[in-house]
């Protein structure tokens, strides 16, 4: 198996691939650090993910801001 094999295996099962990399990630770190640090961790990711999404859509910050603390 050569190297454009594998390319070609990440691409056609990239899926499957991130969320195997993303399983052995989460379950180190609770074995490492314990759930709730992990799921801590894993929240302030979901939170930058958000912002950061919300930020390369060219949301204005101060209403991004303001729409994470709005009450409806």
């Amino acid at each position: 198996m050569n190297a454009a094999d594998v390319m070609e295996f990440l691409v056609r099962n990239r899926g499957k691939v991130a969320g195997v990399v993303l399983g052995l990630a989460f379950g180190w770190l609770v074995i490492k650090y314990g759930i709730i640090k992990t799921f801590f961790v894993a929240l302030c990711a979901g939170i930058g993910y958000y912002v950061g999404k919300r930020l390369d859509e060219r949301v204005d910050f101060k209403e991004l801001i303001s729409g994470l603390f709005r009450r409806d």
